[in-house]
């Protein structure tokens, strides 16, 4: 099975990445470019064939590594390899 984890940062917390990207594209003429948030997209590759505990090992590997729960929040989606 095949695990798509998109994490963002909660709304609120300060994202300086996300303002670089913002006043870079401003630099580069993208007038009007509001808000730009930044966030990271991993990808994985399951032996698990059942997709309730294929999300609840994705789900802790979340909680315990990929994700920090205070100020990130993220997203788990699944497919067959």
């Amino acid at each position: 099975m095949k695990a798509r984890v998109e994490i963002t940062l909660k709304p609120g917390v300060l994202d300086p990445q996300g303002q670089a990207i913002g006043h870079a594209l401003a630099g580069l003429g993208f007038a009007g470019v509001d808000n730009v948030r930044q966030g990271k997209l991993i990808e994985l590759d399951l032996p698990e064939s059942d997709p309730a505990k294929a999300r609840a090992q994705v789900d802790e590997m979340c909680r315990t590594l990929l994700a920090n729960p205070v100020i990130e929040r993220y997203a788990i989606q699944l497919a067959e390899a």
